[in-house]
């Protein structure tokens, strides 16, 4: 019952996301990257279960620190959400991604996994214990008729 809330979330979350940032896209919203209307790219939707209690953390983290550290790192944010109804509003974070190919992720993931300060940042948000303790991740590519590409 879990798993199929979770998958029911995770199809949400991408419909919403794709449609969301579609239409900021299309009316050329500031602060909407135009990089997000490129060509070739990859999707990557992110699930991220916490331990009890650690969401807030993590979404510090991600806002303090990880969302730079990836576009460093040639990874584009599309968008970050949490769920609204629970138990998943407790403890999870769902992002999306984009890389221009899966072999540019997977030395995208390389790298980040490899800086000093990504190192320095999850060993002091880890300091009293792990925070995160699921990930799941997902390739995806646009349909021919998906307006965000």
């Amino acid at each position: 019952m879990a798993r199929l809330r979770l998958k029911a979330v995770l199809v949400v979350a991408v419909v919403f996301g794709a449609g969301f940032f579609a239409g900021r896209i299309r009316g050329h919203v500031p602060g909407v990257s135009a990089d997000i209307e490129g060509k070739g790219r990859v999707f990557e939707l992110r699930t991220y279960t916490t331990e009890e209690g650690k969401l807030d953390a993590l979404n510090s983290r991600f806002r303090d620190h990880t969302v730079e550290l990836f576009k460093r790192h040639g990874m584009t944010s599309i968008g970050y959400w949490t769920p609204q109804d629970a138990p998943l509003a407790r403890n999870t974070l769902i992002y999306i991604l984009a890389h221009p190919s899966r072999e540019a992720a997977k030395k995208n993931w390389a790298d980040f996994g490899a800086d000093p300060e990504w190192k320095k940042v999850q060993a002091e948000s880890e300091a009293n214990g792990k925070i995160v303790t699921k990930v799941e991740s997902v390739f995806a590519d646009p349909t021919d008729y998906s307006p965000l590409k």
